[in-house]
Order: C-alpha cells, then structure tokens, then sequence
C-alpha cells in the first residue's frame, strides 16, 4: 500500500501504519479531517487515531502528493470530488466550492479526504454467472446501498465475461467508466484486471458513453456503474435496443424503493432486466443476498443439476478458447 502512505506525512504514516498493522485486507477507508482525530474504517468497524490530529501543514502536504505538485493539472477531477491515484485508490475531497452560473467551477480550502481503499476481489462474482446467463448474457441490475461492493462485484463479473469462464467463450465488453471506479484507470490504463476482451471508455457520461463504445468497439455486453439519471435511463434504453446485453449497478435497498424513482418508470414497465442481483449490510461486500429474475422471482434457492446446465467448475481451461479470444 505503498502509493496510498505516500499521501501522508512521516508520523501521520508512521501511525496509520502501525493501526492497521497486517490488516489492510479488510480496509475499506481512510478518512482526514483537519483539526480532527483520524478515522480508519474496516469492514466490520471504525477505529479512530486521536494521538496525531492533522492540520494545515499537513492538509497541504496531502494536496501537493495529490495533485504532483500542480492542482491546475487535475481541475476537471477536482471539480467531481475526487481523485484517482496510482492503484486504483480514489480520494474523495470537500471543502469550499466555488460555482459560476450555478455549476461547480473549482474547489477551494480543501479541508476534508476520503481514500477508498480500490480493492479487487478476484472470484467474487464466480457464483454469480450461472444466474446471468442462459444461452447468452442477461441484462442484469446490480441494486444495494453504498459500501456493499457493487463496484467490487460489477468489476469481477466484467473479468468473467471478457476473460471466459467454464465452457462461457469469452465476450467482447465495453465499460463506460465515467467514475474511473470500476478500472480506476490512470492515463487510460486500467489499474484492474477487467479480462482479455475489455475496452475501457475512462471519465466519459454514461449518457454519452454508451452510444460511443457501441458504434466505435462493438461491444456484446456494455457495462456501466451507478445508473440513475433520466440521461442515462434514455442511453441504456437505446443501447439495449441496439442489441447489445447491459449489465449495471445503482444505488438502492429494494425493487420497492427504485420502483418509486420517476426516471425509473420506464425500465420497470417494461421489464428491461432479466436479473435483479440485491446486495445488502447484513452479508458481505459483494455478497448477493438475494437474486431475482425478471418476475422478481427468487434464484437463489433453486438447486443446481438442472437439464443442460453448464460446467460451472472455476476451473477454466485456456486450450479451448485460444482461437476465440
């Protein structure tokens, strides 16, 4: 984790270092606020370092490790809150925000860093692909509130179904990652592993995004995070009339509470998903508490060796899909 303790100063480091210890596996964030003890939370807990209260100084050292010794370089990032740092680890920052004709044009007097710990977690979604596919892949709707691993498992499915998985040849899939959360690309390559047959559209608006990578790459599955705009609704609309298989995430507890967004109404009237994967807090991140099919029926329960299912061994024999990648 060495490009995430580079941001801090000597004993600002020296004692998140020595907090964490050999846990940085279950580290989901580190969270600064000047003038204020440090908070480190864990999967399972927060923990708070009172012993070293940073400052000015020391928000100022975090900034200059940021942004290379030049925030001019990084406005556009610093305009969406966050920044990607090498590893794939975003950096959340607030402070004061300077608008102009009611937009955001800059932010000023940052005072207040998040950085989310950029995790893969390889197999996470393994289980997950005999739901989605059934002769091809299913539109499919990752639903859960934040911090319960959407992005960790959209991220591994997108590896699965460009990489190949059982007897599954791998897929052509396009990623419109306007986040930079699910590569956490840095200059344009992905920091993740997103499979052979992956492209990559980094820091572009999924309304715009969607359209592109289907004229430009041609992709057989397109994948996106964090759906919700009526923009967005309008371009996945589109691209699954294009044929092409939508796989993608949103914020939510329930079908219930999504059903009740306005910009929503059209995807549930029509019955655009095949699969509803449902994340919850009371499993793990990236853990489907439940997964529905298109009439909300659950999947979970049904018992496997049904007729002509497919190999589902994690086991993925490279031989037979050379000539097809």
């Amino acid at each position: 984790m060495e490009e995430i303790m580079r941001l801090f100063p000597g004993e600002i480091r020296q004692a998140i270092q020595r907090r964490i210890g050999d846990r940085w596996n279950y580290l989901q964030e580190i969270r600064i606020r000047l003038y204020r003890p440090i908070e480190l939370i864990f999967d399972d807990a927060a923990e708070w370092l009172e012993l070293v209260v940073p400052d000015n100084k020391d928000g100022t050292y975090l900034i200059n490790q940021l942004s290379s010794f030049s925030l001019y370089r990084m406005e556009d990032e610093l305009r969406e809150g966050y920044i990607t740092v090498e590893g794939g680890h975003r950096v959340g920052i607030a402070g004061r925000v300077i608008t102009s004709s009611g937009k955001v044009k800059a932010l000023q007097n940052i005072t207040f860093f998040n950085i989310r710990i950029a995790k893969e977690k390889i197999g996470s979604a393994t289980g997950l692909v005999q739901h989605i596919f059934s002769r091809k892949y299913l539109n499919t709707l990752i639903v859960g509130p934040p911090q319960t691993g959407k992005t960790t498992l959209i991220r591994d499915l997108t590896r699965l179904i460009a990489s190949g998985y059982g007897k599954i040849s791998p897929r052509k899939v396009g990623v419109i990652d306007e986040r930079s959360e699910i590569g956490a690309s840095l200059k344009g390559v992905p920091q993740h592993n997103l499979g052979l047959r992956t492209d990559v559209l980094d820091a572009c608006p999924k309304s715009d995004g969607m359209m592109m990578m289907i004229r430009s790459m041609s992709p057989d599955v397109l994948v996106v995070d964090e759906i919700g705009s009526g923009e967005d609704i309008a371009a996945l609309m589109e691209a699954i009339n294009a044929g092409v298989t939508i796989i993608c995430s949103i914020h939510g507890n329930d079908l219930k509470e999504l059903k009740k967004r306005p910009s929503l109404q059209q995807l549930f009237e029509q019955q655009i998903f095949d699969r509803y994967i449902l994340l919850d807090k009371l499993h793990r991140p990236g853990e489907a508490a439940k997964i529905l099919d298109k009439k909300e029926t659950e999947l979970l329960s049904r018992t496997r060796g049904v007729k002509d299912e497919v190999d589902w061994s994690t086991a993925f024999n490279r031989d037979s899909h050379i000539n097809r990648v």
